[in-house]
């Protein structure tokens, strides 16, 4: 069965019943923005407790009112930004799904429970806090707001675009927290910061309309891995739980046969440049304004690839074992997409260069063996970490949309 029709099965056809349901949301799908009705969500729906206490209550984006925003200011046309079906607050609202408020965490050991080894995590640490959110339940809220190391950050996943992205949300020196707009522009994520109400692109973390436009976020390095490779290395790391306060049928996939499509869903944007497929899942590696793509599909047949990206020393490792979030309507029976890790190969001012050995990697300088992470698990550095860098594991068409001057990278010929 074709992968459109399975996306009209799982996702349009939910938003059109409920624009049945709700005339003021079928009148939501135009590309201008539009004052939204108030959603049927209730505050114990929005602010679920968290068992993990952050120092600050969170400021929640008010999703009863009309939009604050200012829309006489903006860097991209309004009209590029189209409706994704669902109104101001979150992923199907009136089911009761929106951004995630003050998360709760629970040990791998619990999260194994219902968690496959070889589901996508997004893995995020700073200064010993180590956490994994499960895109089996970012697939569905698609924004997560939480506090790491004492650092306010925003977790993000857009499935359309395959773009899993940490931020830091304090803005101009004051905490924010975000909210969905229902909106896509490129099909991209369009988030809201909850003290101006500026909508802001997911991919590039720029605010392209509101108070704040022409401001960007801060990203932040993170990786996802699958949930075995998580566990393995961080024992004492923190799982997204599912009590979420919400009720979803976190493992299933409704996108069912998204990344094998032909067209990407609800793309208005411009043609996306030949030499790769529109769904290509990539690695993009930027410094400045030197940008460098790096296929999945090379990946899988190098395992390593050591580069220069400007003056920056690049080295991106690939892994096989985790599954695709976006294939079959259960996650866990996805086929295996792998994972990758892009890092400074420099140790204490030291260059390596790697190599892929026996589905771990090694570096030629020192004989030492790394894992996925960037941690080495054995040899002369054994318990050193190389230095993640920003990176982002998107699709090709997603990407190219922002930045179609993109090199794609092409190994050295013999």
């Amino acid at each position: 069965m074709c992968p459109r029709f399975f996306l009209l099965t799982f996702l349009v056809l939910p938003m059109l019943m409920a624009c049945a349901a709700n005339p003021t949301a079928a009148h939501q799908a135009t590309v201008t923005p539009k004052v939204d009705a108030p959603p049927r969500v209730t505050p114990a729906l929005m602010q679920p407790t968290n068992t993990l206490t952050n120092a600050v209550a969170e400021v929640v984006p008010d999703y009863s009112s009309e939009w604050r925003t200012d829309f006489a200011k903006f860097t991209v046309p309004l009209n590029q930004i189209i409706s994704g079906g669902p109104p101001k607050g979150g992923i199907g609202v009136d089911a009761g799904i929106c951004a995630l408020f003050n998360p709760k965490f629970i040990s791998s050991a619990e999260a194994s429970l219902w968690l496959p080894e070889n589901e996508p995590v997004i893995l995020w640490e700073l200064n010993g806090d180590v956490r994994a959110y499960p895109i089996q339940i970012l697939i569905w809220h698609e924004i997560a707001n939480d506090v790491v190391g004492g650092v306010p950050v925003v977790i993000t996943y857009c499935p359309l675009c395959n773009s899993a992205i940490v931020f830091e949300r304090t803005v101009a020196g004051e905490r924010t927290a975000f909210g969905t707009t229902g909106r896509l522009h490129y099909s991209d994520l369009v988030m809201y910061d909850s003290t101006t109400e500026s909508w802001w692109q997911q991919l590039t973390g720029d605010a392209i309309v509101g108070a704040r436009a022409g401001m960007k976020l801060t990203i932040l390095p993170s990786q996802v891995i699958a949930f075995d490779d998580f566990k393995t290395r961080f024992a004492d790391g923190k799982v997204l739980s599912r009590d979420t306060g919400m009720s979803r049928r976190y493992g299933i996939n409704p996108y069912t046969g998204y990344d094998s499509s032909e067209t990407p869903f609800l793309y208005a944007g411009p043609p996306t440049p030949k030499g790769l497929k529109p769904h290509e899942r990539v690695v993009i590696v930027q410094q400045e304004q030197n940008v460098t793509v790096y296929a999945y599909s090379l990946l899988a047949q190098e395992h390593v690839v050591n580069d220069l990206v400007r003056n920056q020393p690049v080295v991106i490792f690939w892994k096989a074992g985790t599954a695709s979030p976006l294939d079959t309507s259960n996650i866990s029976a996805g086929r295996d997409i792998g994972a990758t890790g892009v890092f400074d190969p420099r140790v204490d001012g030291r260059p390596l260069t790697f190599e892929a050995r026996d589905e771990k990697f090694l570096d030629r300088d020192t004989q030492s063996v790394w894992d996925i992470t960037g941690r080495a698990i054995g040899g002369a550095l054994q318990g050193k970490q190389l230095t993640p860098l920003v990176h982002g594991d998107f699709f090709w068409f997603a990407w190219a949309a922002f930045r179609p001057d993109s090199k794609i990278y092409q190994p050295a010929t013999p």
